[in-house]
């Protein structure tokens, strides 16, 4: 069934709803507070956290595998582009696969492997 609206919403052509002066003087304060005082904790940080607590090698474990899913979806997303987009999703794979090597070498120095040679 379809709905008619006698009354079509009125728009106006001069507000932008993404005009970027209000958004502006709505993120200049905080980030302006942010900036006087770094040691004013960012409200965003508080939406993911990690226990307090966690061992080290608990957390380079699943920095290891969250580099090698970002590997994995970066590497999907640069076959499906084409000349500079590729280059640059590549670029981003290369860092992730750089980290990934990181943390496993940090883990192993935490935790050698059975029968690897001490370095």
């Amino acid at each position: 069934m379809k709905k008619v609206s006698p009354n079509p919403p009125e728009t106006s052509s001069d507000s932008d709803p993404l005009d970027p002066v209000p958004l502006s003087s709505i993120t200049e304060p905080a980030i302006s507070a942010r900036l006087r005082n770094p040691n004013h904790a960012d409200p965003v940080s508080h939406i993911f956290t990690i226990v307090p607590g966690v061992d080290t090698a608990t957390l380079l474990c699943h920095a290891c595998e969250t580099l090698a899913s970002l590997n994995v979806l970066v590497t999907d997303l640069a076959c499906k582009l084409e000349s500079s987009n590729r280059n640059v999703a590549l670029s981003i794979q290369q860092l992730a696969v750089v980290g990934e090597l990181l943390v496993n070498r940090a883990l192993d120095n935490i935790d050698p492997p059975e029968g690897a040679p001490a370095v």
